[in-house]
């Protein structure tokens, strides 16, 4: 199944048409599509109340200072010359009132489009298998939820509508325009058109600049938020000012990349606006010459000249929001690839209900795994294993033994490559992914503590459990031993992952959480590994009590540590080399031997 990796991350197509790259969030914008509607009504009448200013004035100038019989016949001919004002005050008022009107609904649309798709993005970036992951930085995902949705909105919120807005009032001035003077309309038609090649030209530039400065934005972002999350070794390897050059560097990237899409759009601005009013002048020094001539009248020229103003507003306004859409097409474009990377792990088409859900019993039957990043090379290799329910089985071997990569095939992070796994006889693969996970608690080697009290962060082990039911798993695993010293008990705040806890006191929050699950399969990836003696005595503790009645799987490098466990599987280059009671290893003389030499024979 296909994957997304940073390469196509960053280099989608730049010639994808602006508009069908934003055709993408039609279904983020469809069910407002009532407020859409109601907007564009608005629009209307705002565009068309605009547009008969001019023809007010033009009465107004003929009627007050021109020839009252033919003004009579106009568009405010009914009115005095007081009335004139009044009637123009009117449709000011009003063409206010839709502006306001306009401005609230396409600003809600905007904000809560924008709103459903970061969420939309972020529960598919939750949904992605580890492999996803390693390819691509948190904090270039975390930049195309903030930074390119925020550009989003400001063009679907705004820049739209004014776009919208500036189009009907270039299309409405231009009919206008003809209607007033078909000459000058003519003349003013034919200039403008060859002002089209250009601005398309310039336009395509700025939108790949803009897909460009915002991949830059998302590096800086990424490497803020790898150095930020280490910073305890930063400091320890006094590398402060060699960190902050590095984000100087990519900040100055940025910077000039930024600044180069800014000064092509500036150019396509000056271009459009310098083109359109030379133009419009050029034509009034025509339309001049015919009243003067006795072609047209005083209000009749003064309405061109403020429909003529109307158009070179529209126009200039249409290219700064081409340019916004040119930033925002390029913002899709990231988020799209997001919203529509597909994970390495599929769903059975028609899952199974689980069978005998309150035990776990596991089979390996040859498995075989490489990993994606990997695909030469064995990580595991024709591995068959049966751990019966209630079976505790302890994993050992070297570095790079495949002790993780069983852990991880049992969660589905990844799928086998050839072979087959079984939980109580169904291959896991057709299981839904919720009801697998949903049956395995996990105690990692560094447990991820959540920004949250000491109760939030025991109850994400299931969110539905009550606070006796927390509490007595907290007791279970000791977390009342060291809770209870807490400035809040267990409403204290623990800080960003964790930091205002030990390393033991971090495992027996995670042990509790694990507790608190009740999944019949308990894994233990090395839970012991950074502790120091007492505290190994107190999460050991814990540990005993959450094995208690479930199958349980232990990855460990210190053999101490697991000398109770029911069987010893020992690992080497992916494989099985032993099995057996850690008495029966011993006597065998093979690695778990020479390994129990070195760890427990001082």
């Amino acid at each position: 199944m296909p994957t997304i990796s940073p390469a196509p991350l960053a280099a989608k197509s730049a010639n994808r048409n602006a508009l069908a790259t934003l055709k993408g969030l039609w279904p983020f914008l469809h069910p407002y599509r009532a407020r859409i509607a109601l907007a564009f009504v608005l629009l209307c009448l705002g565009s068309a109340s605009i547009l008969l200013v001019p023809l007010a004035f033009r009465d107004l100038i003929d009627f007050g200072f021109g020839n009252r019989t033919q003004a009579s016949d106009s568009l405010l001919g009914a009115f005095s010359l007081n009335g004139h004002f009044i009637a123009l005050f009117g449709l000011a008022v009003f063409w206010a009132l839709m502006i306001a009107a306009r401005y609230y609904t396409v600003t809600w649309v905007g904000e809560r489009a924008t709103a459903d798709l970061r969420n939309a993005v972020y529960a598919r970036v939750l949904s992605q298998s580890p492999h996803f992951f390693e390819t691509v930085q948190t904090g270039e995902v975390l930049s195309r939820l903030t930074g390119d949705t925020t550009l989003i909105q400001t063009v679907v919120g705004s820049s739209i509508s004014m776009g919208l807005r500036s189009l009907f009032q270039f299309i409405g001035g231009m009919a206008m325009l003809a209607y007033t003077s078909f000459t000058l309309f003519s003349l003013n038609l034919g200039l403008m058109a060859l002002l089209t090649l250009p601005i398309l030209v310039i336009g395509r530039k700025v939108k790949k600049l803009s897909r460009e400065a915002q991949d830059r934005i998302a590096d800086t972002a990424a490497l803020a938020g790898e150095v930020l999350n280490a910073m305890p070794t930063v400091q320890a390897y006094t590398q402060e000012i060699q960190e902050a050059r590095r984000y100087n560097e990519r900040t100055e990237t940025s910077f000039v990349t930024a600044i180069r899409r800014s000064r092509v759009r500036a150019a396509l601005t000056a271009l459009i606006i310098s083109a359109v009013m030379g133009t419009i002048i050029f034509v009034l020094w025509i339309g001049a010459r015919q009243v003067a001539q006795g072609a047209m009248t005083g209000g009749e020229l003064a309405s061109f000249v403020l429909y003529a103003a109307l158009v070179a507003g529209g126009v200039g306004t249409l290219a700064e929001v081409w340019g916004d859409i040119m930033r925002a097409a390029g913002a899709t474009e990231r988020l799209l690839d997001l919203l529509h990377a597909e994970s390495a792990i599929q769903e059975s088409a028609s899952p199974l209900t689980p069978a005998h859900p309150g035990q776990a019993a596991i089979r390996f039957e040859n498995v075989t795994f490489r990993y994606p990043s990997r695909p030469q090379t064995n990580a595991l290799e024709s591995i068959d294993l049966d751990i019966k329910p209630g079976e505790s089985v302890a994993l050992i071997g070297p570095s790079g033994a495949g002790k993780t990569s069983l852990f991880q095939l049992l969660l589905r992070y990844y799928d086998v490559t050839a072979g087959c796994i079984r939980l109580n006889g169904q291959d896991i693969r057709q299981l839904r992914l919720h009801d697998l996970r949903n049956s395995i608690a996990i105690v990692p080697q560094d447990p991820v503590i959540f920004s949250a009290n000491a109760l939030d962060n025991i109850r994400y082990g299931r969110a539905s459990a009550s606070d006796a039911e927390v509490l007595h798993a907290a007791k279970a695993a000791l977390v009342d031993e060291f809770v209870e010293r807490l400035p809040e008990g267990y409403q204290t705040f623990l800080g960003e992952r964790g930091t205002r806890l030990s390393g033991g006191q971090r495992q027996r929050i995670a042990i509790a959480r694990a507790m608190l699950k009740g999944a019949p399969l308990l894994l233990l990836d090395e839970a012991t590994s950074a502790l120091d003696a007492e505290s190994e005595v107190l999460v050991q503790q814990g540990l005993s009590a959450a094995m208690r009645g479930r199958t349980t799987l232990v990855i460990a490098h210190r053999l101490a540590t697991v000398q109770k466990v029911d069987r010893i599987i020992v690992m080497d280059q992916g494989k099985i080399v032993e099995t057996g009671t850690p008495a029966d290893l011993r006597s065998q003389g093979g690695l778990y031997a020479r390994l129990a030499a070195l760890q427990l024979d001082h």
